[in-house]
């Protein structure tokens, strides 16, 4: 495939991505932005954290993104796939809890979950949503492949891409995490 082709390919995809509620109701991608930045600038205030959180390609974009909140933003942003800690929950508590778990006992109220999964079926990435949800945390979602993905439906706001290509939702995923973190000024 021609790479002028892929890329055309690439923009009509970010044309039909979407962001919903929990409830499947589409929110406008621009007020998204905006409130995702509001959420940004609430955190440092209250000098919480933000959490980012994927599996495989998805947690390297989550330290992609947690270097640009800190080294622009200013503010505390964390993963939870440290090799030592990551080991030790998952021989505690199974892959399935490892983050929930970290996110039950380390997370506050006031902090910010950012999860991440191509699929929208990593059963590690939901229950560490669903604890996120159950401590009070604001969380966004991020999912490609189908469009009933279970992950979809349990943030505030879900960013969803119509792919089941791998490289094209994760490319999709980093392009629009680095256009939010692209609006932040460091204070």
């Amino acid at each position: 495939m021609a790479i002028g082709h892929a890329a055309s390919q690439f923009a009509q995809l970010l044309t039909g991505s979407v962001f919903t509620d929990h409830q499947g109701l589409l929110l406008d991608g621009d007020t998204v932005i905006q409130q995702m930045l509001s959420e940004f600038a609430r955190v440092r205030e209250q000098q919480a954290k933000i959490i980012v959180l994927g599996n495989g390609g998805s947690a390297a974009i989550a330290s992609h993104v947690i270097t640009d909140l800190r080294n622009v933003g200013g503010l505390c942003a964390l993963t939870l796939h440290e090799a030592a800690p990551l080991t030790c929950f998952t021989n505690d508590y199974g892959y399935e809890q490892a983050f929930a778990k970290q996110i039950a006992s380390f997370a506050n109220p006031g902090d910010l979950l950012i999860a991440i999964s191509s699929s929208g079926q990593s059963l590690n990435i939901i229950n560490a949503v669903q604890a996120a949800n159950i401590k009070g945390l604001a969380v966004m979602t991020l999912s490609g492949f189908k469009d009933d993905n279970p992950l979809r439906k349990l943030g505030r706001w879900n960013y969803w891409l119509d792919s089941g290509h791998y490289g094209m939702v994760e490319l999709g995923h980093l392009f629009v995490l680095h256009h939010i973190t692209d609006h932040l000024i460091r204070k």
